[in-house]
């Protein structure tokens, strides 16, 4: 099928990695860290107006819409933390971390990107008292499952790049934990790991009708020294959908990818 590259994953990919190659940024240019030319093509979509937060009928904070992808966790997480903060990596993650190139990226072939990770790509929000679903429209299609029935985490789940997911209310703040990955998705385009001790909970709040802010609290002590914790927003977007697209179809562009998406300072 047919599909406008400024909005392929792989394809932003590659401009990600080509272009920081390039010398000090002019202004005004797209940084490739932000999401390139496919974030720039969602500029249109992004609602001009906001009002009061919408509510279902039980009056908790209604979640439900199509939004826009954070830029932070596109190319490099560690823009998402406090400002002055660092990754708290251990040693052979920071090494593996410098080690990694961006053909090699398992969302850049077509994988799952995993949590808290995004494509500069469009993902909805379709929410009930029960189940509350994430679907994304990068890649392979993907989405996420988060139960708010009560349940705990399943005993016999096997490892997968968005985990077991379960979901509760805290005031205006819906609260998702969720364990149960695997290590094979990468953090971001810079290619931070993580291993399968990685623990994460999301807190999602809708302040107006128009933003989604969420903090994402990272523990994995396989991997770092410590919890860290990022901080994230997503616009609405309006007048638009969530295309149908399969990144493995006529896939191009992995041969052409060069370089790491940012440089990691020693």
């Amino acid at each position: 099928m047919k599909k406008d590259l400024a909005r392929s994953p792989v394809t932003a990919l590659a401009v990600v990695a080509v272009l920081s190659l390039s010398a000090a940024p002019v202004r005004g240019q797209v940084q490739p860290e932000g999401g390139g030319v496919a974030m720039v093509s969602l500029e249109k979509y992004k609602a001009k107006k906001s009002g009061p937060t919408p509510r279902t009928a039980d009056g908790k904070p209604d979640l439900s819409g199509l939004w826009g992808p954070d830029p932070n966790l596109l190319g490099d997480i560690s823009h998402a933390l406090k400002p002055g903060e660092q990754l708290p990596l251990q040693p052979w993650a920071l090494k593996l971390t410098k080690e990694r190139l961006s053909k090699d990226d398992p969302m850049a072939n077509c994988q799952p990107s995993g949590v808290p990770r995004m494509a500069p790509y469009l993902w909805k929000i379709v929410q009930t008292p029960k189940l509350i679903v994430f679907l994304y429209e990068a890649n392979m299609h993907s989405y996420r499952q988060i139960f708010m029935d009560g349940r705990g985490h399943r005993k016999d789940t096997d490892p997968s790049s968005y985990g077991d997911s379960i979901g509760k209310w805290e005031g205006d703040t819906l609260v998702v934990d969720t364990v149960g990955f695997d290590d094979k998705f990468w953090f971001d385009g810079v290619g931070h790991p993580h291993t399968e001790k990685l623990h994460v909970i999301e807190r999602f709040r809708r302040p107006d009708s128009a933003h989604l802010e969420f903090e994402v609290t990272i523990d994995d002590p396989g991997a770092y020294t410590r919890p860290f914790t990022l901080f994230e927003h997503s616009p609405l977007m309006v007048n638009t959908e969530i295309m149908e697209y399969f990144c493995s179809e006529n896939n191009q562009d992995v041969s052409h990818i060069i370089g790491k998406g940012r440089t990691i300072p020693e």
